[in-house]
């Protein structure tokens, strides 16, 4: 989509001020840079808005929007700035609008089992406040204690628990959603079933903004299972431990979570943290976590899946019988992200997803990636899902010019492989958004492309939302 935006004058910058007041606008080039990049690297990505306008209320997003809409100012809707694609840098500079300061809860419906919340409230503040209730939202990421109820939303966000209790998208029930045009539209609501008309609640999950911007939503909510217990177990090699995944997901017995680490993820995130755990020898680790209502039951779902990885070349078993034990391990699985960007920032973080049945393919593919281009490829992430986070690391002793002309073959190469021999997806969680717009656009049929820009053209004519992402 061509589009000539139009310059934020003195004028339109007054009319944003008149509508969110001047003490919700930011022009300052040192506090304007924080909203100029998300997790991404800053360096290649970033850029920086012309102003960020952070509204209290909807009918603020709407009249900015119908400015933005009049005079074609491009727009980039952003939550707590935790996306590892792209999705929330202003490429095109214009308007930021940060929903920050939108994060209220609504209503807590228990009844209903469900709760109502502003688009800027943090996922965990959330299920902080109704576990008082014994409730839950069972659709949180990894990043729970920094992302944000409407990322969640816009990038269909997943995370460990999505083995057992699927991705945020299976939990809204409701959206209020600003149009490009400025209208506010509510979609969707506190019903089971819904075949009123055109699905347009889920066109919007996973969107990245680039079709409105989400306000509040509805999520339905679980009770708050009553036993939860983890099991740490060693590999020798990384195929073993991703080879018993499968296996697993065919007992009838369905994990909360099933996570994969290498043992240099797990080596990097250990030393981050100055932790310890047994990994002498071990050349990879399953963190499977069961929950349930009957702690007699989850006790026994343990020995069964233990039972089975010891059968099929598990090392050791170890159980984590309190919190605090199943927090330090979990911590070194949340680590893993941050501890290999200290050890080299200059990486490119990916978030394949394949079948269960084809996981096991995926790893002889990276070793032979990392040999040929001589990179690191450390692995980790939701192997019970099948969505794997392959993070291709620069060799420390080549040049800048050789990391800019090795990565995008490798990605591609990956990609290929991914999609073409084992049926997998370019992105599981992470979203398309900047990084990858060029690789959705190579992998996908030239058919099922026409239909993702008919749906941009005909809900954003002007090509003001989000501008920059997911599509070429």
């Amino acid at each position: 989509m061509s589009v000539t935006y139009g310059s934020l004058t003195p004028e339109i910058v007054e009319q944003l001020i008149h509508i969110v007041s001047r003490k919700n606008v930011i022009m300052t080039s040192e506090r304007m840079e924080h909203y100029s990049h998300d997790e991404t690297n800053a360096e290649e990505y970033a850029h920086m808005p012309d102003i960020v306008v952070t509204p209290e209320r909807t009918q603020q997003i709407a009249d900015v929007m119908k400015i933005a809409s009049r005079y074609t100012i491009p727009v980039t809707p952003r939550g707590a700035g935790s996306g590892l694609s792209g999705g929330a840098i202003p490429v095109y500079g214009g308007i930021v609008i940060s929903l920050e300061k939108m994060n209220r809860i609504l209503e807590i419906d228990e009844k209903n089992l469900t709760v109502s919340a502003e688009a800027g409230i943090i996922t965990n503040e959330l299920n902080e406040r109704l576990k008082s209730r014994n409730l839950f939202f069972a659709g949180y990421p990894m990043s729970l204690e920094t992302c944000v109820l409407g990322g969640n939303i816009a990038e269909n966000a997943g995370g460990g628990k999505a083995v057992k209790y699927g991705v945020t998208g299976r939990y809204v029930m409701e959206l209020e959603v600003v149009t490009p045009a400025g209208d506010i539209v509510h979609l969707g609501g506190k019903v089971s079933k819904d075949v009123s008309g055109y699905d347009l609640k889920n066109l919007y999950i996973g969107s990245e903004g680039t079709l409105g911007i989400v306000s509040s939503a509805t999520i339905r909510l679980l009770g708050l299972p009553q036993s939860t217990s983890d099991l740490l177990v060693p590999f020798r090699t990384p195929q073993e431990a991703i080879s018993v995944v499968p296996l697993i997901m065919k007992m009838g017995i369905i994990p909360t979570s099933i996570e994969f680490m290498d043992a240099s993820s797990v080596q990097m995130s250990c030393s981050n943290l100055n932790e310890s755990l047994p990994i002498e020898g071990v050349g990879a680790m399953l963190l499977i976590e069961l929950d349930g209502s009957r702690e007699a039951q989850v006790e026994q779902d343990l020995i069964t899946v233990g039972e089975l990885c010891e059968t099929h070349g598990a090392m050791e078993v170890y159980i984590a019988e309190d919190a605090h034990t199943r927090e330090r391990i979990w911590s070194v699985r949340r680590n893993i992200a941050e501890a290999i960007k200290v050890y080299s920032p200059i990486q490119s973080l990916e978030d394949i997803v394949v079948p269960i049945a084809s996981i096991p393919d995926v790893l002889p593919e990276l070793e032979r990636l990392s040999q040929r281009y001589d990179v690191s490829i450390p692995c980790y992430g939701h192997a019970g899902d099948g969505n794997l986070h392959a993070t291709i690391v620069k060799n420390p002793a080549s040049s800048m010019e050789h990391w800019h002309e090795i990565e995008p073959q490798i990605l591609s190469e990956l990609y290929r492989f991914i999609v073409g021999e084992l049926k997998g997806k370019i992105s599981g969680e992470h979203g398309i958004g900047l990084k990858r717009k060029a690789f959705l656009k190579e992998t996908s049929s030239s058919e099922e492309y026409a239909l993702f820009k008919a749906i941009k053209q005909a809900l954003d004519p002007h090509g003001i939302m989000n501008p920059g992402k997911i599509l070429i």
